[in-house]
């Protein structure tokens, strides 16, 4: 901020016919700011050179088929130099606009509801929310990930500025903090919805709410400061480049400066709702309300508005009509209230707010630091005590009207008190709130509200049915060999003699990625698993032992699929039995689950259970023995089988139709403390990422490896699973220029680089500076 002085105003622009929803500094051209807006438009404002305190429209951008309510800047890079613009909307799509065309470059779709807010991060990165109840993270024109958690309407997100950290939230009043994907902790401390969020630095953040309240927390969880100020719904925020002091806007018609931790100043507008501020480069403010104007602010005295423009400001805030209930003005008495003299006594802070009566009207004034004097700000209604003999008395307190409305069939009925005062959408709202119904009764409340008080409203009705929260129509709202790579020559995963760690230090050519034969888990002693088996077997319950032709057709499988160069064939009857057998009790079906592993290998098994119906068994069977609940050596032999059914095609194809469900579950098993687990899930993301080398239009899936392996690094101990998921990352990223600047924007690159130093084994340090080079 350029000093102490009071903000004034700068101009105001007339710059939407319906609600001004989003605001947002531009890239180009210099001081430019973007405004979207109910009427469907968003539009780039720049400075007027010839008159330094208005701006002109340059820009107008259309794309959406209903309300616009968010905006965000996508930084310049090599194919747009001038950056992006990025909109969200009731049509629940995302449109991206260049500054040389009305029409979007392309639209993101997938939310299934209202988009109403976005963040930019690095390297093109959009972060979108949704009511929905979900947040997607976005990368040209794909969707790499959601991000599922909030139990309500996501109105809030934002992209840390390092570490790939992303903020978002919700109606369900709290925030979530995500790391590739997956929620690493929830903040709760605000009672009601949090409506905006804005980066201090990398390890801090501010939150408004619809409590009123503005909080400050550190990213690992403390809330260390809670703001008071503001009377009603906290809407937006945004801070100045200090990284101290803030403004914020919301439904009690202020827009408020706070410098260091104290509101110090508040400005009033001719508007119920101040949806939405930013913060200008010169440090001015933009603010856009709920009467389609802009408003620009400044500290600078060569850029104030003309006197003639601030009293005709002074004069529209005037005539305003102040409801006591949605500012803070208190109860009212007339008969209490001091006449005009009280206004011969100054003020003790900016923005002190004082009642006179005038006649039987009551007037409201604000006190001005900067004039020193008190500034007309609105006329109060509602504060008289005329209509008392027609008012009725529900819970303590008088209104005009008190509905019974019926929900429930037979029941009783709701009751829901009113005043013509009131936002009959916000009344409806907080009704439904109030008794657990349903948000899609909203329409239905509000318009029986409305209709029901015809002739008695003060000023006019919502022109469409406004929702004061959204501006729209509704509120909706292992002990063996970790494994070894299935091909043959230099294998850096065994420690083969063709591999040696001091002439890959010298070599050109990068030995450890793409990998694209697989790595399988192929060992095994037969002896040792075989004796366990029947051990097991004769101890089991009466109803699960297993014949001794079962017990030897099991013995004759293991012993064909572990030779792997025999060329008998597999009988049906055989694998049939380890099916049936590998559903087992959990506490005795280990061995078996070790059978099965080395038997996918084979061709004729990997058809058998892997191919058709029998595949989706399958599947579902080994992710449920990889529940985060469930047995170690369960959990390890599942992933070794996954692993193992890449050998063949059946098995590719299955898993590649089931990757969502298996990467899931399999990322769950990250929290489990087990060195061959996390071995066996750093090879399942590696046969993956093998999988999908050389498919670029396969994004998606790549950013679900990234997530995966990204959220694995952060936990996983052991030098052979940190090794495999480098391994998996830069095959993952070789060769795909998208899938590198997600890396980026998660930040793997930050990561991953304390592996470079890693001497032992030297295959580790090798690969981490291969990837990080891959991502330069």
């Amino acid at each position: 901020m350029s000093g102490s002085n009071s903000f004034r105003l700068r101009c105001s622009l007339a710059a939407h016919e319906m609600d001004v929803r989003g605001l947002a500094a531009a890239a180009f051209p210099h001081g430019a700011f973007v405004s979207v807006s109910r009427d469907r438009t968003a539009r780039v404002w720049v400075p007027n050179p010839s008159e330094n305190q208005v701006f002109t429209e340059m820009h107008c951008m259309n794309g959406h088929s209903n309300f616009v309510s968010c905006v965000c800047i996508i930084a310049p890079n090599e194919t747009y130099p001038r950056g992006l613009i990025a909109t969200g909307g009731h049509d629940n799509n995302i449109c991206v606009f260049s500054l040389d065309r009305p029409d979007p470059l392309f639209t993101l779709k997938g939310h299934k509801n209202t988009v109403c807010t976005l963040s930019a991060g690095k390297f093109g990165t959009i972060l979108s929310g949704s009511w929905d109840t979900t947040a997607k993270v976005w990368l040209g024109e794909k969707c790499m990930m959601t991000l599922q958690g909030h139990s309500a309407a996501v109105w809030a997100v934002v992209i840390l500025p390092e570490q790939g950290l992303m903020l978002s939230g919700s109606a369900d009043k709290t925030i979530k903090l995500w790391k590739a994907g997956r929620c690493e902790n929830t903040y709760t401390g605000h009672e009601d919805c949090v409506r905006g969020l804005a980066v201090i630095s990398d390890m801090e953040f501010f939150s408004c709410s619809n409590d009123a309240s503005i909080r400050r927390w550190m990213v690992t969880g403390e809330c260390v400061q809670v703001y008071y100020g503001h009377t009603n719904y906290i809407y937006s925020l945004a801070v100045f480049p200090n990284g101290q002091d803030f403004i914020s806007t919301g439904e009690d018609r202020t827009l408020r400066i706070w410098r260091k931790g104290e509101c110090s100043q508040t400005i009033r507008l001719p508007a119920q709702s101040v949806w939405c501020c930013c913060i200008l480069p010169d440090g001015d403010i933009a603010v856009g309300a709920s009467d389609g104007i802009i408003r620009v602010f400044t500290e600078s005295q060569e850029r104030v508005a003309s006197a003639q423009d601030l009293q005709a400001f002074e004069d529209e805030l005037s005539k305003a009509i102040i409801d006591p209930k949605t500012g803070d003005l208190g109860d009212i008495k007339i008969e209490d209230l001091p006449g005009r003299e009280h206004l011969n006594e100054p003020g003790n802070r900016d923005g002190q707010t004082r009642l006179i009566k005038e006649g039987s009207n009551v007037e409201a004034y604000q006190w001005s630091v900067s004039d020193g004097r008190w500034v007309k700000i609105g006329d109060v209604v509602g504060g008289s005590s005329q209509q008392n003999s027609k008012r009725v008395m529900y819970e303590g307190k008088e209104y005009d009207f008190v509905f019974s409305i019926d929900v429930n069939e037979g029941g009783p009925g709701l009751k829901l008190p009113y005043n013509v005062t009131d936002d009959p959408w916000l009344t409806a709202h907080n009704f439904l709130e109030k008794n657990d119904l349903s948000p899609m009764f909203l329409d239905q409340v509000a318009n029986f509200i409305i209709e029901n008080t015809k002739g008695h409203t003060l000023g006019p009705a919502p022109t469409s049915a406004t929702d004061p929260f959204t501006g729209g129509g509704r509120y909706i709202p292992g002990s063996e060999s970790t494994g070894r790579v299935s091909s043959s020559g230099a294998d850096p995963f065994t420690g083969g003699s063709a591999y040696s760690s001091s002439s890959a230090l010298k070599a050109t050519t990068n030995i450890f990625f793409p990998n694209t034969d697989g790595v399988m888990f192929e060992q095994a002693n037969t002896t040792q698993i075989l004796g366990k088996l029947r051990e097991l077997n004769s101890a089991a319950p009466a109803d699960r032992k297993l014949s001794d032709a079962a017990l030897d057709s099991l013995e004759k499988l293991l012993h064909l699929v572990a030779d792997q160069k025999s060329q008998e064939q597999p009988t049906a009857e055989q694998i049939s039995v380890l099916w049936r057998t590998s559903h087992w009790p959990e506490d005795i079906v280990f061995p078996v689950l070790d059978i099965l592993r080395l038997a996918v290998r084979h061709p004729e098994v990997n058809a058998q259970l892997c191919g058709g119906t029998e595949g989706s068994s399958l599947c579902n069977h080994l992710l449920g023995l990889m529940s985060p609940e469930g047995r170690p050596a369960n959990q390890m032999l599942a992933l070794r089988t996954l692993c193992n059914c890449f050998s063949g095609s059946h098995g590719r194809a299955l898993l590649l139709g089931q990757r969502d469900a298996v990467l899931s579950r399999s990322g769950d098993l990250c929290a489990v403390s087990n060195k061959n687990i996390h071995v066996a899930l750093a090879t399942l993301v590696l046969n993956y990422a093998g999988r999908l080398y050389g498919q670029p239009t396969e994004i998606e899936a790549k950013a679900q490896c990234l997530s995966v392996a990204s959220t694995a690094l952060e936990v996983v101990q052991d030098k052979e699973a940190i090794f495999r998921l480098l391994v998996a990352l830069g095959t993952t990223v070789a060769g795909d220029s998208t899938a590198k600047d997600l890396a980026r924007s998660l930040g793997v690159n930050s990561q991953i680089s304390k592996y470079a130093r890693v001497s032992d084994p030297a295959k580790v340090g090798e690969c981490c500076r291969l990837v990080l080079d891959e991502l330069q």
